[in-house]
């Protein structure tokens, strides 16, 4: 399977790529994982050409086709005024609008303050949802703060646990065996006491 890792961290050394990469490695410690990780910062420039010429440079072109081609992804950003930085919300702005469709995604953010930890969910989370991702319930901020105290490492972990089982479990979907989808009113009248004495238990959907 195949991780890709998007960074938008900007300087060097970044403890947005250092979070990044601590993130893909505990995914792959439970996971075997092929890992690639896209620097927008060295895409800056063809992220701006793109925008004003409609036409992305090679180097774009193969990050955008490594996001569309992975079986999950973790995408890590700093907090600028309170929400993602424009080069990484750029960078999902050039992407095709069904990339993202049913993938399962990782949200992460650093930040100098634990005041912007919200950022995960009024901005990251928001994001991912309108483009059809499956964003993994644990969301993983860390402040300055945050580097060699209690805490981080366990949400790494049950972040990480959370995206390798939701690569693991698609993965093995065949198009042969999709998930049944049962109608609304035949899930409540299945939950009714009354309608399980009248007739048989229905056997749950398959899927994840």
């Amino acid at each position: 399977m195949k991780l890709v890792v998007v960074s938008a961290g900007l300087s060097v050394p970044s403890s947005t790529r250092l979070l990044a990469d601590r993130l893909a490695a505990a995914v792959d410690g439970r996971t075997p994982v092929d890992i690639q990780v896209v620097e927008l910062r060295d895409l800056a420039v063809e992220i701006a050409h793109n925008f004003t010429n409609g036409f992305a440079g090679r180097s774009l072109a193969a990050a955008l086709d490594a996001v569309t081609e992975a079986d999950g992804l973790i995408v890590v950003t700093p907090v600028f005024s309170a929400s993602y930085s424009g080069l990484f919300k750029s960078f999902f702005d050039v992407l095709e609008k069904d990339a993202l469709a049913g993938k399962p995604v990782l949200i992460a953010a650093t930040g100098g303050s634990a005041r912007h930890s919200l950022v995960l969910d009024h901005a990251l989370r928001p994001l991912f949802a309108y483009l059809r991702a499956v964003v993994v319930p644990t969301g993983v901020y860390a402040a300055s703060e945050d580097w060699g105290a209690e805490g981080l490492p366990e949400r790494i972990e049950r972040a990480a646990g959370e995206l390798g089982a939701l690569m693991r479990g698609l993965s093995t979907v065949s198009p042969a065996k999709q998930p049944t989808v049962v109608p609304f009113a035949e899930q409540l009248a299945a939950l009714s006491p009354s309608a399980s004495q009248r007739r048989p238990a229905q056997s749950s959907p398959s899927g994840v």
